[in-house]
């Protein structure tokens, strides 16, 4: 069985305030990216990494794995407008008929637990999905057309990647037509009428969005 990562590295740094998109900003020495793909290839050095990223954005990158001396080894395909379409996209470059299990990660989400990650693919190869969560710490509320109302959160898990399915169940799910609906890759799988399983995820599992998310990464770094 074979084992991949499609991590999905398209934004555009709009909420960081910052002209160089988020997964190219330097972390500890070291572009963010880097980070994300060096942590998959150094917990498993066989899963094989395709990069989706905007065409616009590949000279840059290439620039960059040259001025840090990058060479792990990945297969980039080209980002679409919409997540949904990168994944499409990064998913091209998987065989029709590979048997295996394929993650799904955010390109701005370096701190993947080792564990984590084993425990996700593990899954994924048992039962077909694995999703990581977090319980839900602070309080929420729920808007209504009244105004607000406490919900109990014990109810309610927060999402991480990487998002792993088996192989075929993931092709088969991006087939599908686009919708709204469809916020992450358990959704689109969701959707098509499978269960999705749970898994423990990492609390240091942060995505890189805000300037505020940085100073926590280098903290962590």
């Amino acid at each position: 069985m074979a084992d991949y990562v499609i991590i999905v590295a398209g934004g555009k740094g709009m909420r960081m305030g910052s002209e160089v998109p988020k997964q190219f900003l330097p972390l500890g020495g070291k572009p963010v990216l880097m980070r994300t793909i060096e942590r998959f290839y150094l917990c498993a050095p066989m899963i094989r990494i395709i990069l989706v990223l905007p065409r616009e954005q590949l000279a840059y990158w290439q620039k960059l794995c040259q001025a840090h001396g990058f060479s792990v080894p990945v297969k980039i395909a080209d980002g679409g407008m919409t997540r949904f379409l990168s994944v499409s996209n990064g998913l091209q470059l998987i065989d029709d008929g590979e048997v295996g299990v394929v993650g799904v990660h955010d390109g701005v989400r370096p701190f993947p637990a080792p564990d984590m990650i084993a425990r996700c693919y593990d899954t994924a190869r048992r039962k077909g999905t694995a999703v990581p969560v977090m319980p839900v710490v602070e309080t929420l509320r729920e808007m209504t057309d009244g105004g607000s109302r406490t919900v109990e959160r014990w109810r309610f898990r927060s999402v991480q990647t990487p998002q792993v399915f088996d192989i075929g169940l993931l092709k088969r799910a991006y087939q599908q037509e686009e919708s709204s609906v469809f916020t992450d890759d358990a959704s689109v799988v969701e959707h098509l009428g499978h269960d999705i399983v749970l898994v423990e995820g990492n609390r240091e599992n942060i995505k890189i969005t805000t300037p505020f998310d940085l100073q926590i990464a280098s903290l962590l770094i």
